[in-house]
C-alpha cells in the first residue's frame, strides 16, 4: 500500500498511520519528514527527497525494513536495489557528497533546536497562526477538512479570484514569493516548511489583513 504522507499541492497531510495489516506500507514522505516524529516501525519503507525540510536537492533518503530486501525486480538498476545499497553502505555509485554534508548540518541543527518534538511543534505553531485567521476570515477560505490540513503547506483562496493578481503583486512588493497556488487548483499556496520562521508566517497574515481592508 502506497500513500503520500503529505500532498502539496492540494494541502492534506496524515495525521494518522493506515494500519494495512501484513500488507507493507510504503510512504512517500517527501514534504513532511523531520517535520515531526515518525513511528518507522509502522512502514515497510519510507523514502524521501531532502530538498524540503532536509537539506538541497539531489539527495534521497531511503528507510526500509530488513525483510524486504532482496526482491527487486531483476529489472531493477542497481541504484535502486535497496539490498545493493544496504550492501554497500548506501555508497554503490559515488553519492552526492555535499548534499549529504548539507543534510547532516540540518539533522545537527534539528537536534540542538530540541528534536523532531519541537519540530512538530514548531511546525504546528506555525500553521495554527495561517489557519486561525483563515477560519476567521470572509474574506479568505481553507478548502481543506480541518482534520487533514497539512502543517507543511497551506492553499486557499480569496473570495473573488479576480483580485488574485492584485494580492500576489503586492506580496512580491513585500517580498513574500511564490504564494501562486498549483495551476491545477489556483487560488493561493503558502508553502512553510521547517525552515520558515514564525515571524515569516506573521507577516503574511499581517499582509492578508491588510489587503482584505483595503478590498473587502
Amino acid at each position: 500500500m502506497h500513500i503520500c504522507s503529505n500532498e502539496t499541492i492540494g494541502g492534506v497531510e496524515y495525521h494518522w498511520t493506515p494500519d494495512t495489516g501484513k500488507v507493507p506500507l510504503v510512504a512517500d514522505m517527501s514534504s513532511n519528514l523531520m517535520s515531526r516524529p515518525v513511528d518507522v516501525s509502522k512502514y515497510g519503507l519510507i523514502y524521501a527527497g531532502a530538498q524540503k525540510n532536509m537539506g538541497p536537492s539531489g539527495l534521497t533518503i531511503v528507510i526500509v525494513r530488513d525483510d524486504l530486501l532482496g526482491q527487486a525486480l531483476p529489472i531493477t538498476p542497481s541504484a535502486f536495489n535497496y539490498k545493493e545499497q544496504a550492501e554497500a553502505d548506501s555508497m554503490l555509485n559515488t553519492p552526492p557528497t555535499y548534499a549529504i554534508y548539507i543534510a547532516g548540518l540540518v539533522y545537527a541543527h534539528i537536534k540542538q533546536l530540541g528534536g523532531l518534538k519541537a519540530m512538530e511543534e514548531h511546525n504546528q505553531a506555525k500553521a495554527a497562526i495561517l489557519y486561525d485567521y483563515l477560519d476567521a476570515s470572509t474574506f479568505y477560505s481553507s478548502p481543506v477538512a480541518r482534520a487533514d490540513r497539512s502543517l507543511m503547506n497551506i492553499p486557499f483562496k480569496l473570495k473573488d479570484e479576480a483580485m488574485d493578481d492584485a494580492f500576489l503583486k503586492g506580496a512580491q512588493a513585500k517580498a513574500m514569493l511564490q504564494l501562486k497556488g498549483h495551476r491545477s487548483v489556483g487560488g493561493m499556496r503558502a508553502s512553510i516548511y521547517n525552515a520558515m520562521p514564525v515571524e515569516g508566517v506573521k507577516a503574511l497574515v499581517a499582509y492578508m489583513h491588510e489587503f482584505e481592508k483595503q478590498h473587502a
